[in-house]
């Protein structure tokens, strides 16, 4: 995952772009793009450091049903090894976890971003609706 698309996902937790965008994104991958960007996502989703209490939370603002095998699985804990686990489900899985795994990042930084917004050492949580900060955040970083 390059920085650009960081960004992007970064921009998901603030609100600032819809979930379709990453549905249309995904959807032009092939199954070893989805698994390579999913596994990007579960780093960023640890650096938000989300909770079991945000399993519930997640899936509701999913919009998936809960009996869906991601949902279910998810429902064992947040745990390394239990997110893994949803990326090796079969691809017709795979748009499921996308959403349901956007949706917990987006619980969990949303909850970071109140503690660490405009963190001058964590972009991430610089406010990403101003566009000089995305600038910024690329100069920074090509240095």
């Amino acid at each position: 995952m390059n920085l650009q698309q960081e960004i992007l996902i970064n921009k998901y937790g603030q609100e600032l772009i819809e979930i379709n965008f990453f549905k249309d994104f995904f959807s032009n991958f092939n199954l070893l793009e989805k698994r390579d960007y999913l596994s990007s996502l579960l780093e960023l989703i640890f650096q938000s450091k989300p909770n079991d209490k945000d399993i519930e939370i997640a899936i509701t603002l999913s919009g998936l049903k809960p009996t869906f095998t991601p949902c279910v699985m998810i429902k064992k804990g947040v745990m390394n090894h239990n997110l893994i686990k949803l990326i090796g489900l079969p691809e017709t899985e795979l748009d499921k976890v996308l959403i349901l795994l956007m949706s917990l990042f987006k619980v969990a930084y949303q909850r970071r971003f109140i503690i660490e917004k405009n963190n001058p050492n964590k972009w991430w949580y610089w406010d990403l609706a101003n566009p000089l900060m995305e600038d910024k955040i690329c100069e920074k970083h090509l240095k």
